[in-house]
């Protein structure tokens, strides 16, 4: 029984010291009151957890600020960067690492060589080498994230497939990844990992009832309910991409047709572009960015087929929306990833659709909107996923106590 006491009081006093952390990342400078008062702890509790985090370096004494009934008290913030975090994002062609802050500033990000179905290999070696060459660099970094496509099989450590460059569910993550380096590894869905990223790092508000809708080289979704991300049964839950809008449609990798994957995706709008072959001329010879980049910037430029195109396109992404408010009822569906440049034009057209389809009461209730991340916010979602792990379980990455 003495064991088992012993374990609840050390969980009770991890789950303090991540509520002060994750409650000063969140909201900026508190005095000791304020901490006490919002978090339901005693003074002397907060005392002791504050002078732990202190001594750790990750918060810090800002000086005199007005508190309770006007007081003057001591401050204490994060301290955004004194640790460092590695994210890596995997997706069909690219390849991407960068060094981060615990607020998500890059510090520095990396492209590997554009990858193929056959030199897959050759960028899981490459991620070995770049994150071991930054991991000797930099003595600050406490953890690695990577953001997978989906579905990802969280308690293999595989993707079960990946439409279009299947050669992706071959690699064992876990196996490869997660003893290889000398800090923890997380690895997490894609669009997974961009919703813990629109949580953390959005100037705009989330609510506890998020959806990222991951539009790039595949079609993802990310649903945090309630606080908590939704995962199912084998951590393959929510995936958007292969929910068919088309009984009779196109034929896709996963064995469904009409699967909404192969009509907004960059993979499948690339593939349109291809075989139009004057509407973005080259588009051949482009990436799947590069080609969508091109289409979008000709219909911000006045060109009426690929405005056309555009608002085609964000149909197709409304369908999915209005699955997602179905099935989900989030808060906010947030449109990011490749696709989400093509800007206003493609939300409206998203929206409409949402308008025709929806139950007033719940498309009022539902805030669509655009990213206000970076256009390829995946690997910030990656950095996302170590950082929320540092802040829920913070005494794994801090150096014990005397």
């Amino acid at each position: 029984m003495a064991g088992k006491s012993k374990t609840t009081q050390t969980a009770v006093s991890e789950y303090n010291r991540s509520s002060v952390l994750e409650y000063l990342y969140a909201n900026g400078v508190c005095s000791r009151a304020q901490l006490a008062d919002a978090l339901s702890l005693t003074p002397a509790a907060l005392t002791k957890i504050s002078a732990r985090l202190i001594e750790s370096g990750i918060i810090k004494e800002t000086g005199g600020i007005v508190g309770r009934k006007n007081r003057r008290s001591i401050g204490l913030s994060f301290v955004e960067d004194r640790f460092h975090v590695i994210g890596v994002k995997f997706a069909r062609s690219l390849v991407q690492i960068g060094v981060f802050d615990l607020k998500g500033n890059a510090l520095r990000v990396t492209s590997l060589p554009d990858v193929t179905d056959d030199t897959i290999d050759d960028a899981v070696d490459g991620v070995h080498r770049a994150v071991s060459a930054l991991l000797q660099d930099d003595p600050d970094v406490v953890a690695v994230g990577m953001a997978v496509p989906g579905p990802y099989l969280r308690t293999v450590g595989r993707t079960a497939l990946v439409s279009f460059m299947q050669s992706w569910s071959k690699v064992e993550f876990i196996d490869e990844f997660g003893s290889a380096f000398r800090v923890p590894v997380f690895i997490e869905q894609d669009a997974r990992a961009g919703a813990l990223a629109q949580r953390l790092f959005s100037n705009g508000p989330t609510g506890d009832n998020l959806a990222y809708y991951l539009l790039g080289e595949g079609i993802g979704l990310g649903v945090i309910d309630h606080g908590g991300l939704v995962n199912g049964a084998l951590g393959a839950a929510t995936e958007i991409g292969h929910v068919s809008i088309d009984v009779h449609g196109r034929k896709c990798d996963c064995g469904n047709v009409g699967c909404l994957e192969r009509y907004c995706s960059a993979v499948a709008i690339h593939d349109d572009l291809v075989k139009d072959g004057s509407l973005v001329p080259g588009a051949k010879d482009m990436s799947h960015r590069d080609a969508c980049a091109a289409l979008f910037r000709a219909a911000k430029n006045g060109d009426e087929r690929a405005q056309a195109k555009v608002d085609d396109i964000g149909r197709y992404v409304g369908y999915g929306c209005v699955t997602i408010i179905n099935a989900y009822n989030p808060d906010v569906i947030v449109l990011g990833d490749i696709i989400s440049q093509a800007g206003p034009r493609l939300l409206t057209a998203a929206q409409s659709v949402v308008a025709e389809r929806v139950l007033p009461v719940l498309r009022n209730s539902t805030d669509i909107r655009l990213s206000d991340l970076p256009a390829d916010a995946t690997i910030l979602g990656a950095a996302a996923v170590a950082i929320s792990n540092f802040l829920e379980h913070p005494s794994n990455f801090l150096a014990p106590s005397e």
